[in-house]
């Protein structure tokens, strides 16, 4: 499963060349995940993994998570794959899914956060590529805003230039599925 999500990832959602990030940095490196988690058998392999890692690392540390998500668009097909897989498995408490808006909708209920969260919940927050850490951190701040609370990270890739230590910095430890050294090996 690993390779095979791993082959998906270098296949559709990996370039080189020399691009600026949305934090503004130039990279060697491009990572469009939503490539892979948008991809029937990617998102099925990203659920599988994702869960695995949920189960086996996070939940045993931190039971009291119940909602699973992050900032839209990114993380949204990974939130919902984790989350039906630990629906598939019958967890005994699947986890609900939310994605957060980038700013609170001008009409309607006028929320930021979508999906299944109110109030005094226990959050994974999610992401799909982390660089500096900011989109997760804003993420965070939203669910946090709201009055749920973050207490760990599940990250698609770690891209290893920071991000993690800033998130980690907010006492959120991170669990990234893989980071830029055992995607590309360097």
């Amino acid at each position: 499963m690993n390779e095979q999500l791993k082959s998906i990832l270098l296949e559709k959602s990996v370039r080189t060349g020399t691009f600026t990030l949305a934090s503004g940095k130039v990279s060697d490196l491009y990572v469009d995940c939503r490539m892979t988690a948008l991809d029937p058998v990617g998102a099925n392999l990203i659920g599988a993994m994702g869960w695995n890692l949920v189960k086996e690392e996070i939940l045993p540390k931190f039971p009291e998570i119940s909602v699973i998500g992050g900032m839209t668009m990114g993380a949204d097909p990974i939130s919902l794959a984790v989350g039906m897989y630990s629906s598939i498995e019958k967890a005994e408490k699947p986890l609900n899914v939310i994605t957060v808006r980038k700013e609170a909708k001008d009409h309607g209920r006028g929320r930021r956060i979508e999906g299944n969260f109110k109030e005094g919940d226990v959050v994974l927050v999610v992401d799909d590529v982390i660089t500096t850490g900011g989109s997760t951190l804003k993420a965070i701040d939203a669910i946090e805003a709201e009055g749920g609370k973050v207490v760990a990270a599940l990250v698609l890739l770690d891209r290893e230039e920071g991000g993690r230590e800033a998130i980690e910095a907010r006492g959120i430890p991170v669990y990234p599925m893989y980071t830029r050294t055992t995607l590309l090996g360097k």
